[in-house]
């Protein structure tokens, strides 16, 4: 049965060219039998939206696509509706939107109602060039399943004043990425696809502004490509890219993270919140000792202090898809997991030194502490924070 990830709010995906030759294109004897759903999403966009619709009037004439283009508004009360209603055109469309707002939102309500085989998606302030959209199809026909229009591929150019900390933005952004996908520019807003590519894609959830990362992902797609353009700086509005913005972005793929490489994430997060545990152990032992607290007492306060700040960040990020459950429960299971793993870490440790009379105590302590680690991420996994009735794949909302 196939998946249905649209929801009003509601794979290692490489490049390589080889691949083409593998794929099964869907191509067209003439480029006029295409037919493109075009979603737009907007906010506060009133003066772009004139020079944005000049250009694909143009552009629709000229290519002669079957085109439906959805301005999805979220909404802005700046008159964009009525400018869209003013052009008179019946492939234009204004959809205000009265869900949750946000680009990727504002996408996903746009392919539910895309009716096209084809859909591109691209900002409104005239950044991505309608006049690109015949690039990105013709990758479709000839083997990808999804395509970027992108600003760092050969031939690829953005306008000369962009400066170095909006460079730096977009690059750090990009590496972050790399374990999900090897593209140059996969956060770019400007894709193509086959709305056929929906049908095996899992439950869309995409937070912040880098939906196409979303979709490439969660669709599943092996054969994704990139075609150049020219990256225009918006002339008209502002941007909505903010701080607050870009630490969506870092929550959107921790996400996808989990989506995609499961426990191994869930393993990672798990050792970061342990190395920062020792930290808040350190920390906590030194500020006792300078209140006077004895050793003894201040190391034991320590570990205390750790064993609690590592249950609240392993609750609330490494395991957040539990944390609805009884926390007193799971407070107690993690401390009991703890105690059992530093057993584990004392029973290896000295099985290996008696057993071995000439193994270092040192290497016998450290694989001790990497089997304790293993039985406590196991336990508190498998067991403290358990998932109930949630498939395998699901992602944690926040």
């Amino acid at each position: 049965m196939p998946r249905n990830p649209i929801h009003p709010m509601s794979t290692a995906p490489h490049n390589d060219p080889s691949a083409d030759a593998e794929a099964a294109p869907l191509r067209f004897a003439d480029h006029d039998t295409r037919r493109v759903s075009l979603i737009i999403p907007t906010f506060r966009e009133a003066d772009a939206l004139p020079h944005l619709i000049d250009r694909l009037r143009a552009f629709h004439a000229d290519s002669g696509y079957e085109l439906q283009a959805l301005i999805m508004d979220d909404p802005s009360g700046d008159g964009s509706d009525t400018i869209v209603a003013d052009t008179g055109l019946p492939w234009l469309n204004y959809v205000g939107r009265t869900g949750p707002r946000g680009l990727s939102a504002a996408v996903v309500d746009g392919l539910a109602r895309a009716e096209h085989p084809y859909v591109v998606v691209m900002d409104a302030d005239l950044s991505h060039p309608p006049e690109s959209i015949p690039a990105l199809l013709d990758a479709l026909d000839n083997g990808h399943d999804f395509v970027f229009g992108s600003r760092y591929v050969k031939g690829g150019s953005t306008d000369d004043d962009w400066g170095l900390g909006r460079w730096l933005n977009s690059r750090i952004a990009t590496i972050l990425a790399r374990p999900l996908t090897h593209l140059k520019d996969p956060m770019a807003g400007f894709f193509a696809f086959r709305k056929s590519l929906l049908d095996q894609a899992d439950h869309l959830n995409p937070i912040g502004y880098k939906i196409g990362l979303e979709l490439l992902v969660k669709g599943h797609c092996t054969r994704p490509g990139e075609v150049p353009i020219h990256f225009t700086d918006r002339v008209h509005g502002e941007s909505k890219l903010s701080f607050k913005e870009q630490l969506k972005y870092i929550q959107h793929l921790r996400r996808l993270y989990i989506f995609k490489f499961g426990t191994w994430t869930h393993l990672i997060q798990f050792l970061a919140v342990g190395t920062l545990g020792l930290g808040v152990n350190l920390a906590a032992l030194t500020v006792l000792l300078v209140l006077g607290v004895p050793e003894i007492p201040a190391i034991a306060g320590g570990i205390a202090v750790s064993v609690v700040s590592n249950f609240l960040l392993n609750r609330r990020f490494t395991f957040s898809y539990a944390r609805e459950s009884s926390w007193l429960r799971q407070f107690l299971g993690f401390c009991g997991a703890c105690a059992l793993g530093a057993g584990v870490q004392f029973a290896v440790a000295a099985y290996l030194v008696h057993t071995y009379p000439d193994f270092i105590p040192q290497l016998a302590a450290t694989i001790g502490v990497v089997a304790g680690t293993a039985f406590n991420f196991i336990a508190n996994r498998y067991l403290v924070f358990k998932k109930q009735h949630v498939r395998l794949n699901d992602v944690p909302e926040a």
